[in-house]
């Protein structure tokens, strides 16, 4: 079996990496291609580096791996060179089945990986179109279990989905940047020190919760014994922060709405 991948981005480029590295796709059984070659010579010796129309005719899995206003040219170019039964396989939630049937009619997945595929721990969102069968999704699932998990959502729900792993590295790291920050207005210990000490403690929270099966609440209840000075923190975070949660969402889950609408125009265009 032959996995193309088109683009090499960021995310292009991490997948390329991780199904030569860990799910042990050979060099003449790894396809990649990009609009800018010279950016694939770094992976010439993991990957065969071909042109777009090469790539997807040659490959049984084609990952499209390019910008929202770059998808519409690169699946017109490809479309009459698919296999006939191949998997398409776009990273981009704002690009609906039904756009893409407009320019090919195939097995067609949306998957969106997170930044944690860097330390093979992604929680990477996955849906299907109705022409994609069980063994088509047996593989595909098996190649991105190479970099984490794989969650299965309806195509409805990826938005949301997307914004509760892709997006939510950056919406931890800045909260608790915010924490670090205000912390080191109350303390002489260094920043370094303090954002060694928050991870740290993020992280194996994090880990205790899972492997323990313990809820947020119990999390708390453990920790902020009643009148002690954990429950005053966490009263404030309870009264406060929930707006700004609620505001965050607002803002994003919008802004996915207009970036869809853009799409869809762009698609009809």
């Amino acid at each position: 079996m032959k996995i193309g991948i088109i683009g090499y981005g960021s995310m292009g480029r991490m997948l390329l990496w991780k199904f030569s590295e860990n799910a042990g796709i050979a060099q003449d059984d790894l396809l990649a291609a990009n609009r800018t070659s010279e950016k694939l010579s770094e992976a010439k010796d993991i990957a065969t580096i071909c042109d777009n129309t090469t790539l997807a005719a040659a490959s049984d899995i084609v990952f499209v791996c390019v910008r929202p206003s770059d998808m519409k040219t690169v699946l017109s170019e490809i479309s009459s060179a698919l296999k006939e039964d191949a998997l398409l396989v776009t990273l981009n939630g704002s690009i609906t089945f039904d756009m893409i049937r407009k320019i090919v009619d195939c097995k067609t997945a949306k998957v969106i990986p997170s930044l944690t595929a860097e330390i093979d721990r992604s929680q990477t969102i996955v849906c299907y179109n109705g022409l994609v069968g069980a063994d088509d999704k047996t593989i595909l699932r098996g190649l991105l279990s190479s970099i984490g998990k794989v969650i299965e959502l309806p195509e409805n729900e990826v938005g949301m989905g997307s914004e509760l792993v892709s997006c939510m590295p950056g919406f931890i790291a800045s909260i608790f940047d915010v924490i670090c920050t205000s912390a080191g207005s109350h303390t002489s210990i260094p920043r370094e020190q303090i954002v060694s000490m928050v991870l740290n403690t993020m992280s194996a929270t994090g880990d205790l919760m899972l492997h323990k099966d313990l809820s947020f609440n119990e999390v708390v209840t453990r920790v902020a014994t009643k009148g002690g000075i954990t429950e005053e923190g966490t009263k404030v975070i309870y009264d406060m922060f929930p707006s700004a949660a609620d505001e965050m969402f607002n803002k994003t889950l919008e802004k996915r709405r207009l970036t869809a609408e853009k799409a869809a125009a762009a698609f009809e265009s």
